[in-house]
C-alpha cells in the first residue's frame, strides 16, 4: 500500500530528510515484507527497484567463480538497496539477497531518480551514503584477507545484530561459510570458540549475543571502523 501521508518511516536515512521531503518521498513508496532468502537483483540484471529496510536486512554478495560468493555489505534499517543508480547505471553490481526477513520500503528505479532530481537534501544524503558504502567496501576486502576467521565471524554477528535489532538469530553455518568465503568447518571453529568464551550461545543455526561488549573485544577494529564512518559521515 503506499504511503500518502507524513508518517516517520523508520529507516534512517529518510528520517534524516526534512519533512517535507521525506512525505514526499514516502507517497512513491509500497510497504511490502521482504522473505528469507529471497533474492531482490542478481549481478548484471537491470535494477527495477530500490528497497529502504525497516525491519529487514540484505545481504549484498559478489560471485567467485560462479560457484561461491563472498558477503560485501550488509543493509539494514541504516541503508538502501539501489543507490548505485545515483551514478547513471542501472545494473545491479551484486547478488541481493534478504538475510532477515521483514518489513521494507520500495519504489520504482523511475520513481526514485524523478525525486532524487527534484530533492536537493536527499542528493547530498545519498551521496553521502554512497561514500560511506564505498568505504565500507574497502574495508570488507581488507578485513577478509588479513583477518582471521573468529574476528570476521565476531563483526559479522555485531552488524547482523545492529540490524536485526534482536540478541537472537537463525544462521546456518553453511550460509556463514557462504558469504564470510571460508570452509564450513573454519566457521564451525569459530563458532565454537565464541561459544566457549560465553559470548554467544548457537545450537542448530539459532545464535544469541550473550555478551556484546565482549563479542566486540573478540571483533577486528573493523566493525568499529564502519560504525565510526557512519556516524562522521551520516551523523
Amino acid at each position: 500500500m503506499p504511503f500518502n501521508h507524513a508518517v516517520q518511516a523508520t529507516n534512517q536515512l529518510l528520517d534524516a530528510l526534512p519533512p517535507k521531503d521525506c512525505e514526499q518521498l514516502l507517497s512513491k513508496c509500497e510497504h511490502i515484507e521482504l522473505n528469507f532468502a529471497e533474492v531482490l537483483c542478481r549481478p548484471g540484471e537491470r535494477l527495477t527497484h530500490v528497497y529502504f529496510p525497516t525491519g529487514s536486512f540484505i545481504s549484498l554478495v559478489t560471485p567467485v567463480d560462479g560457484k561461491s560468493g563472498l558477503e560485501v555489505a550488509l543493509i539494514g534499517n541504516e541503508g538502501m538497496l539501489g543507490h548505485t543508480l545515483m551514478l547513471g547505471v542501472d545494473v545491479a553490481p551484486f547478488h541481493a539477497l534478504v538475510q532477515g526477513g521483514g518489513p521494507a520500503l520500495r519504489m520504482t528505479a523511475a520513481a526514485f531518480l524523478s525525486e532524487l532530481e527534484q530533492s536537493a537534501t536527499l542528493q547530498q544524503k545519498l551521496k553521502r551514503y554512497l561514500y560511506v558504502s564505498m568505504s565500507q567496501l574497502a574495508q570488507t576486502a581488507a578485513c577478509t584477507r588479513f583477518h582471521v576467521v573468529e574476528a570476521r565471524l565476531a563483526r559479522w554477528l555485531l552488524m547482523t545484530q545492529d540490524r536485526a535489532h534482536s540478541n537472537y538469530f537463525h544462521v546456518t553455518h553453511v550460509f556463514l561459510a557462504y558469504i564470510l568465503g571460508v570452509r564450513r568447518v573454519g566457521i564451525t571453529k569459530a563458532a565454537n570458540a565464541l561459544q566457549k568464551r560465553k559470548l554467544i550461545s548457537y545450537q542448530r543455526g539459532n545464535i544469541t549475543i550473550i555478551d556484546r561488549a565482549g563479542l566486540e573485544a573478540a571483533s577486528c577494529g573493523c566493525y568499529r571502523a564502519d560504525k565510526e564512518s557512519y556516524a562522521r559521515i551520516l551523523g
